[in-house]
């Protein structure tokens, strides 16, 4: 994870605060063995399409091949917002976040979806992201990341656990 973060940084990206590293559970549910996450909050010349291609990069410089959807990994890098982007358009972003997990598991979108549709829901996104940009308020749904993390499961939130 340390490592990625240093590949990010160049004369187009700066890495800024960035949480605690936090043991978390893998998803979907029994994929593989737990995970490391962690947010970090990054200033870039790079469009978002360019940022993703970058993080795409170094997840297959370090040793990532995307063989099955949420299936076992080396790092997955994602792209959670890009500023108050909505991309492509509210009505897609919408269609991606209310769609049902059993189709997650089998389509993905061929486009970049911005803020992460499902933000809203991950526990191992929201504990971290709550932590150091608690303010952060979603651009389509309103709510802070606190406020985000605060309305999961606590059971959820109980399993993302600090390093």
């Amino acid at each position: 994870m340390r490592w990625a973060l240093s590949l990010l940084k160049s004369k187009d990206t700066r890495v800024g605060i960035v949480s605690r590293l936090y043991e978390t559970p893998c998803f979907p549910e029994n994929s593989g063995p737990d995970y490391v996450n962690a947010v970090a909050i990054l200033t870039t010349r790079l469009s978002a399409p360019g940022l993703l291609s970058r993080l795409h990069e170094i997840e297959a410089e370090l040793g990532r091949e995307r063989v099955v959807r949420w299936g076992q990994r080396t790092l997955d890098l994602d792209l959670l917002a890009y500023g108050e982007v909505i991309r492509p358009d509210p009505a897609t972003f919408r269609h991606w976040m209310n769609l049902p997990l059993g189709e997650q598991l089998k389509a993905a979108p061929e486009q970049l979806i911005l803020p992460h549709p499902r933000i809203q829901d991950r526990a191992f996104v929201l504990v971290p992201l709550a932590e150091i940009a608690p303010d952060w308020r979603h651009p389509v749904l309103g709510r802070t990341a606190s406020q985000m993390r605060d309305e999961l499961d606590p059971m959820d939130a109980a399993q993302i656990k600090p390093l």
